[in-house]
């Protein structure tokens, strides 16, 4: 690899929000995937002191990514340096840092920087990763600044639906995991198309019927854990929507069988309220009937896998 083969960027924001609290929202990589669109979601492996390793699910160029990074913060510089410690093809590594720059007691300057190269010698890898990594600054630094700006309380509305299963968890991530079925499984599901290029990291699109018999169509991305999680983000999304993401927690109980749970985390597009739901509708109301939407899918989606986990459904029998 050669020296002229690394390309470095820079891109900038200007934020009318504090410097502390811009920083902060970089500083949190767990809250990533509410304030950042490219974002499925974010752990942090470990930590000490102000070093972390984190991992990120990510979208790139339309395709699924998953990757693991070195951070170290410097909180009195308000700046958070980064450096890929495995990239994935056709990255060969990547490093950079966030830097938030007070302009004022009320506003700041952010400046996302990058340097990277390619895993092969082929231009055509280097500007696709250039096109990912300009898509995808211009994205996350354009959504921080609507999450610093954002006047008001947090606008995001999160909420759980729980079943017991009297069988095992394994049979019910299974169930959940095996998306490609769900249009055979699921009443409510009228089509599904399930990509999955490497293993537990799907990209899953799917039209779902509504009550007056109408369908819409969602995408998501989903990580899988076997036989605990599986987390996903939107990334097509309903008109009432800007924000969607949720997972499915399978927990064993004390005494047998397991705990699953269907949560969900949504913010909503109060521009399209009234054209959806009328011009009397409130963000209450849209949340609301949002919730009860998501809670009735997830219902049904959690009553047919405990089903087919205790051997009702699927076309299993009963041991």
């Amino acid at each position: 690899m050669t020296e002229n083969a690394v390309r470095e960027t820079e891109h900038e924001i200007n934020v009318c929000a504090p410097a502390d609290l811009v920083y902060a929202l970089v500083a949190d990589v767990t809250r990533w995937p509410e304030t950042f669109p490219p974002t499925v979601h974010a752990e942090v492996v470990e930590r000490e002191g102000d070093a972390e390793l984190i991992r990120l699910w990510a979208t790139a160029n339309g395709t699924a990514k998953t990757w693991t990074s070195r951070r170290e913060h410097d909180a009195a510089a308000r700046t958070v340096t980064f450096r890929q410690e495995r990239s994935q093809h056709p990255v060969g590594g990547m490093g950079g840092a966030w830097v938030v720059e007070p302009v004022s007691a009320t506003s700041c300057r952010v400046r996302l920087l990058h340097d990277f190269h390619a895993a092969t010698d082929d231009p055509a890898d280097l500007d696709w990763i250039s096109q990912a990594v300009d898509r995808n600054s211009a994205s996350e630094l354009q959504a921080l600044k609507a999450s610093a700006e954002a006047a008001g309380p947090d606008d995001l509305i999160t909420f759980d639906d729980t079943v017991t299963v009297d069988g095992s968890g394994k049979d019910v991530y299974e169930f959940l995991n095996e998306a490609q079925l769900w249009q055979e499984r699921l009443p409510h599901v009228a089509r599904v198309s399930l990509e999955e290029d490497e293993p537990s990291l799907q990209i899953l699109e799917m039209d779902t019927r509504t009550k007056d018999g109408s369908t819409h169509t969602t995408r998501s991305v989903r990580v899988c854990k076997p036989a605990t999680t599986i987390v996903y983000k939107q990334i097509v999304l309903p008109a009432l929507m800007t924000l969607h993401t949720g997972r499915w927690l399978i927990e064993e109980r004390e005494g047998g069988g397991v705990s699953v749970t269907s949560r969900h985390t949504v913010r909503i597009n109060t521009e399209n309220i009234a054209k959806v739901l009328g011009e009397d509708a409130t963000v209450r109301t849209a949340q609301e009937f949002v919730r009860t939407a998501l809670s009735g899918n997830s219902l049904a989606t959690l009553g047919l896998a405990k089903a087919y986990a205790e051997g009702v459904g699927g076309g299993r029998t009963r041991s």
